[in-house]
């Protein structure tokens, strides 16, 4: 048995999920259960390539995975990356305690690239309130780095994560909101003349309208002005 933790987009929350992997015996299977969607079910194929094909090995025998808890709707590929590393741990391909303290979020390629995961911002806030390190992909590093207080560590490829959590290489941190060669807001020389940016917990009123921007900024929808 073992356990990765990751997160679940649920509008402006993001409440944790337990990826709990156990290996039996029996013939070969993989079953993932904790209502999952079809993209999160299709995980087990993504999984199990990406394995193979980085040579990490995928243990026979029986495979159960239960993504907890199980009344919470499971959406997208951020859990490709917390299901590959149990699997691993459980399988002693990786030591279980590496394990604790992380939290784990990326869609895994055939290759064992690993891609893009959207709506991650309320899972960077909430991470980094419960100060537990949290581990995604290359592509997430701008988002990642508009939270200053969060323990990020990336890294591009199922492999790179696997020799950083054994401490056979260096992990990277989060790139700055704004890095260099980018469109940042220019700024007075004189910081006393530098104003705060808007914050919509200045403005009065208004509750259903900035409900409406919170839950459009949260699930990267659009806004259309009537």
């Amino acid at each position: 048995m073992s356990t990765a933790l990751s997160r679940a987009p649920l509008g402006l929350a993001a409440p944790q999920v337990r990826a709990e992997v156990h290996l039996g015996p029996g013939l070969p299977a993989f079953a993932l259960v904790g209502l999952p969607e079809a993209v999160v079910r299709e995980s087990k194929e993504r999984v199990r390539s990406a394995l193979l094909t980085t040579g990490l090995g995928f243990p026979a025998g029986r495979i159960t995975v239960n993504l907890s808890p199980a009344d919470l709707p499971k959406e997208g590929g951020r859990f490709d990356l917390p299901i590959a590393v149990a699997i691993l741990a459980a399988s002693g391909e990786l030591p279980a305690r590496v394990l604790k303290g992380r939290e784990f979020y990326g869609e895994l390629s055939l290759g064992g690239q690993l891609r893009q995961t959207p709506k991650l911002l309320p899972a960077l806030l909430e991470g980094s309130r419960s100060g537990r390190e949290m581990i995604l992909p290359f592509a997430n590093a701008l988002e990642a780095g508009l939270v200053p207080d969060a323990k990020v560590r990336l890294a591009g490829h199922l492999r790179q994560v696997c020799e950083a959590l054994k401490g056979k290489a260096a992990w990277s941190g989060a790139s700055p909101a704004y890095p260099a060669g980018s469109m940042a807001p220019a700024m007075p020389a004189d910081p006393a003349k530098c104003a705060a940016a808007p914050d919509l917990a200045e403005v009065r009123g208004q509750f259903a309208a900035k409900r409406a921007l919170e839950i459009a900024a949260a699930g990267e929808h659009g806004l259309f002005k009537m």
